[in-house]
């Protein structure tokens, strides 16, 4: 077996970028910060522009090719402005860029095989002064860049590296994982890969740094890394606690048996309608997919409302008896990125343990001693007259009744409108009144859109 350090020599080979590729990402950046500045200056406004992430740090897995440019205006800019001048800028910079939308429009496009954001941001005085959140990464590249040496900057690519190869890097909402400020803070604070990766091992959620000591409030989150430039912001707030998990998980594996494997990110290839079948017959379960069209919103505000959606349905169905045994929520991959987009469509997906309940459910009442409530109980029932009411009856110590089940199919639930009384995601709950209702062997039918999800479902890995 290969030790651990023979390991990550290899990998570091792989990873991180040679200088030749440097060179020529420094070469575009140039050019591209030139453009900048010239089309600042046709601007009524003083503004600057800076580069800023991994690839302005030095901290980029090889291959990557993203360069974010952020142009500065004046603090005192109001928002109508900012916008207006900073596309003015990001057109002219990248005449085929196209506009996306943080917490204001930006403009993304392609240059020389580089994909390149130029956002616009205000000037502050410190981070804890920020306009809007893109205010702050100026001040997190000042940071880490005054800290970071060549050793701590190759760790850092190795812990990109890892992180992507586990499925943990990103902090979209879609994703929940570790960003890349966030991973640079951790090996930064712990002194670099190796001994994030022994620290991570024994972690026990709760896990809080502090890098400079100065944290303003208390955070409740599994891992809290208190901003160095801005102590009120944790930045591993988007982390999800399966991530975090997942770490510690790999870690642990990596310690305990080293492997080149481990960075690289596994390929998952679709699931086809026969090998879905193939699992529901070894499983024996009863799935249900509720399927619509995915509202035309980015990742980042999309994610949210599903997964607010599949609790929703979980709820549901579990208080009606169906017993689910596990659920997600999924969408299918017709954008150029994989998003939904107008024609993408989105679907809650779920595994009971129970399709089909009995026509009467028991409802019971206060034990018979608590007199108030109990007689408020029983005569509420005693001159019911509907047959299908079965009692009031003395059951041990309280009165009980048999009732008639409004539901006793899961599908007349999932069709019903008392499945739309959940809690849904705001846009989702517009298109969920338009929607197509899968149970059993149907779902098969969701693969030709659905595979890479549905695969992941049917061969879940830690």
């Amino acid at each position: 077996m290969d030790d651990l350090e023979a390991v990550l020599s290899r990998v570091r080979d792989r990873v991180v970028p040679e200088p030749g590729e440097r060179d020529r990402l420094r070469t575009v950046a140039a050019e591209l910060i030139d453009r900048t500045r010239e089309a600042i200056a046709e601007l009524p406004v003083d503004a600057d522009v800076v580069q800023v992430g991994s690839t302005a740090r030095g901290t980029w897995v090889s291959g990557d090719r993203d360069i974010d440019l952020f142009v500065r205006f004046d603090a005192d800019l109001d928002r109508e402005q900012l916008e207006e001048y900073g596309l003015a800028v990001g057109h002219a910079v990248l005449p085929d860029g196209h506009e996306e939308y943080a917490e204001h429009p930006y403009v993304k496009g392609n240059h020389e095989g580089f994909d390149v954001d130029l956002v616009p941001c205000h000037d502050v005085e410190a981070a804890g002064d920020l306009v809007s959140a893109v205010d702050r990464t100026p001040f997190h590249d000042a940071y880490l860049s005054a800290r970071l040496d060549d050793d701590l900057a190759a760790d850092v690519v190795l812990a990109k590296a890892f992180l992507k190869g586990i499925g943990a890097y990103g902090s979209d909402l879609r994703t929940e994982g570790f960003s890349g400020y966030l991973t640079e803070l951790l090996v930064l604070e712990l002194g670099g890969f190796v001994p994030l990766v022994e620290s991570a091992r024994s972690w026990h959620p709760p896990v809080e740094f502090d890098p400079e000591g100065h944290a303003e409030r208390t955070f409740d989150d599994p891992l809290v890394v208190v901003d160095p430039t801005d102590p009120t912001r944790n930045v591993a707030a988007v982390l999800s606690a399966a991530n975090l998990a997942r770490f510690q998980h790999y870690a642990r594996e990596l310690l305990a048996t080293p492997s080149e494997g481990l960075f690289d990110p596994i390929a998952t290839t679709p699931l086809g309608p026969a090998d879905v079948r193939d699992h529901l017959d070894r499983r024996g379960t009863t799935p249900v997919a509720v399927v619509f069209d995915a509202p035309d919103l980015v990742d980042d505000q999309l994610w949210p409302q599903l997964r607010r959606s599949v609790d929703g349905i979980v709820r549901g169905l579990n208080e009606r008896g169906f017993d689910v045994l596990r659920a997600r929520a999924m969408t299918d991959a017709t954008g150029p990125d994989g998003d939904p987009g107008d024609s993408g469509r989105a679907a809650l997906y779920a595994e009971l343990e129970v399709a089909q309940r009995p026509a009467v459910t028991r409802h019971e009442g206060p034990p018979v001693a608590v007199r108030k409530h109990a007689a408020s109980f029983y005569e509420s029932y005693a001159d019911d007259v509907d047959p299908e009411t079965y009692g009031p009856f003395i059951d041990g110590d309280r009165y009980v009744v048999e009732r008639e089940r409004k539901f006793t199919t899961v599908r007349e639930y999932l069709e019903s409108d008392a499945a739309g009384d959940v809690a849904l995601g705001a846009q989702v709950e517009r298109e969920f009144a338009d929607r197509d209702v899968l149970v059993g062997d149907a779902v098969a039918t969701l693969a030709p859109a659905f595979g890479v999800p549905l695969r992941e479902f049917y061969e879940p890995h830690p």
